[in-house]
């Protein structure tokens, strides 16, 4: 009998190796095969990978993601320039949590269909691409833009997926959250929620391409990165400084030129508009969506220290409410920095939180947001407040009714390069000399437009800048008691050139006690609160550039980025006051040139800026204070 068992079980074993053994493979066969399927039998979650047809016959490459079993499920969805394949592979792994974004695992976890897709042109899809395409209308003949391509999604998402229950949210951040936007604009019925982080919506106010009119030289790398098939990353100066590299080519157009990136349409598009024309002004989201009644559910975000997009959210929030002060929006801000609220949110830079920020705002407010709106027989949502915000200083998450949330109050500058609430009995005004062959670097040398020095650089110690000759600082006494701000600081310079043009910087400081033993990194840390600029030849408007009458004082006015924050007692408040932030901003030649972006290397001169100080034209940053 042990011998029928062993022989039977030798004979069960023929047809395993029958089935295993390699066939055999000659010496030349070719090596290379077309393609190999790297999510498993025994990977938990479904990739589908579709082309999805718009009403133009273009197809966008579409990535469906979701939990083996799902059923009934929402949809959350992105629509990326950045690849929809990589977004959806980041780890070649067999569970659904490791192949999708940190953000993505609450939501894959709780039952939703995550899907993003590749915006036409790019990547997976067809079609041509526009960077930021306007809406159809006077800049685009076509009839066809992101809203459209949102709708045509969404439409087909609904009928074609069937472990859906017919209800999409919509989330990204940046240029993800312009596309999260646009989809407001003429929504499908079907798009019950939406999340737009960081986003790009006024290239020119102060978003992305320029800030209050000065050029962000970066959109150049950005430009050739996003809009080139062959060639395409950064311009190709290795690991030199850019401050030199910029400061060698001169101009933005001559830096374009050098490096034979002033082809590019993206380029040329920027240099031909210089000024706020109804290029831009057509293109602001803004200002489209004031013109319609808002009817999705819309939680807008950004961080405190947003290196980017630092100016649409707000402008978003603010332009929505004037015109519709019941619509469903809140405003979302986050001590993060762009896009933070994807990642950890312990800190940034030198600053720590009290605990992960990000995390928090996501499982607190961003999961039940979507979840009481998408969700199959959901529990009622809650009534959203208009704005919720991380009060730095005192490190808590605080709720507003309104916002901006403070009473402004003026912040004086002073006699003896001091800082008052009240206004000065006297006056008179500081100088200094701006030299455009010798611009004030935003960040210490060397600069970095990549990494965590370019993600952090707002909450930089800015005592590199502070003492330099062509810097005014001022400082007010040491707080007894917490000054808490909450909205936009706003900016009241009353200023004069001897040149006809100028570039005015100005800082929101907080200053950190000379001591702490606890965290000696902190000492004496002068911390930047709110850093913006304004260039001098729109103080008239920013659709018509003027020259400046030289020693003549003009009433700058410009706000700073939207801030909750607490000064605390033992600190001090300081204002810090400059003609130049390079060469994250252009240079201004302070002679007038018809465009700052063309300038020839003469018209680059030096000038005396002279601020004035108390009197009829006392200079204030006016700030939101709460709790007096």
């Amino acid at each position: 009998m042990r011998k029928v068992a062993a022989l039977l079980l030798a004979l069960s074993a023929f047809p395993l190796l029958a089935q295993t053994a390699p066939a055999p493979v000659d010496p030349m066969t070719n090596d290379q095969v077309a393609s190999y399927d790297w999510v498993r039998p025994e990977a938990d979650y479904v990739r589908r990978v579709v082309m999805v047809p718009m009403r133009d016959g273009v197809k966008l490459y579409t990535v469906i993601v979701y939990r083996k079993g799902t059923r009934d499920a929402p949809i959350l969805l992105s629509r990326t320039p950045y690849d929809a394949a990589g977004a959806t592979s980041r780890s070649r792994s067999q569970r659904i949590e490791e192949i999708l974004p940190v953000m993505d695992a609450p939501f894959v976890g709780d039952g939703y269909i995550r899907v993003y897709q590749d915006v036409r042109g790019l990547h997976g899809s067809e079609g041509d691409y526009v960077m930021t395409r306007p809406l159809a209308g006077p800049l685009n003949k076509t009839k066809i833009d992101n809203s459209t391509d949102a709708w045509d999604t969404i439409d087909w998402l609904v009928k074609n997926v069937p472990e859906s229950n017919g209800k999409v949210g919509i989330i990204g951040s940046s240029y993800l959250g312009f596309t999260s936007l646009m989809a407001l604009i003429n929504p499908h019925p079907a798009l019950k929620a939406a999340v737009p982080q960081s986003p790009m919506v006024d290239g020119w106010m102060g978003d992305d391409w320029f800030h209050n009119g000065a050029f962000r030289t970066f959109g150049f790398d950005y430009v050739l990165n996003q809009t080139v098939k062959d060639g395409s990353d950064a311009v190709p100066y290795g690991n030199a400084d850019p401050y030199t590299v910029f400061l060698e080519a001169g101009s933005a157009a001559g830096y374009a030129r050098k490096w034979g990136i002033d082809g590019l349409p993206g380029v040329r598009k920027m240099i031909a508009h210089p000024a706020y024309d109804a290029y831009w002004q057509g293109q602001a989201v803004d200002k489209l969506l004031a013109t319609r009644k808002l009817t999705v559910p819309t939680l807008v975000m950004l961080g405190q220290w947003d290196q980017e997009d630092s100016y649409g959210a707000p402008a978003v929030f603010r332009a929505v409410k004037a015109a519709q002060p019941d619509a469903p929006i809140t405003l979302g801000i986050g001590p993060w920095r762009h896009s933070g609220a994807n990642y950890e949110g312990y800190g940034l830079g030198p600053l720590r939180f009290e605990g992960d920020t990000a995390l928090q705002f996501r499982l607190n407010w961003i999961k039940p947001f979507f979840d009481c709106r998408l969700k199959s027989n959901p529990a009622p949502c809650k009534a959203m407040p208009a704005a919720i915000t991380y009060a730095t200083g005192a490190e808590r998450w605080e709720t507003d009714a309104a916002w901006p949330a403070g009473i402004e109050r003026p912040l004086y500058l002073a006699a003896n390069n001091g800082l008052s609430f009240t206004r000065p009995q006297g006056e008179g005004s500081d100088s200094y000399v701006s030299d455009p062959a010798k611009p004030v670097p935003f960040v210490p040398r060397p600069v970095h437009f990549n990494g965590d020095a370019w993600k952090t650089w707002l909450v930089q110690d800015q005592r590199f800048a502070d003492g330099r000759s062509d810097v005014l600082t001022y400082t007010g006494p040491v707080l007894d008691k917490p000054l808490h701000i909450k909205g936009a600081p706003r900016v009241d310079l009353r200023a004069a050139t001897s040149g006809q043009d100028s570039d005015w910087v100005v800082k929101l400081i907080d200053v950190y006690p000379a001591e702490n033993a606890a965290n000696p990194q902190m000492a004496g840390y002068e911390l930047g609160v709110g850093i913006e600029i304004f260039r001098g030849r729109y103080v008239h408007g920013f659709a018509s550039p003027a020259p400046l009458e030289p020693g003549k004082t003009y009433a700058y006015g410009w706000s700073l980025p939207n801030v909750n924050h607490v000064f605390l007692p033992g600190h001090r408040i300081m204002v810090q006051i400059q003609s130049s932030l390079f060469p994250l901003y252009d240079r201004n030649p302070q002679t007038w040139v018809p465009s700052i972006m063309d300038a020839p290397p003469e018209a680059y001169v030096k000038a005396t800026q002279s601020v004035h100080w108390g009197g009829a034209e006392a200079s204030a940053v006016w700030l939101p204070v709460v709790g007096e």
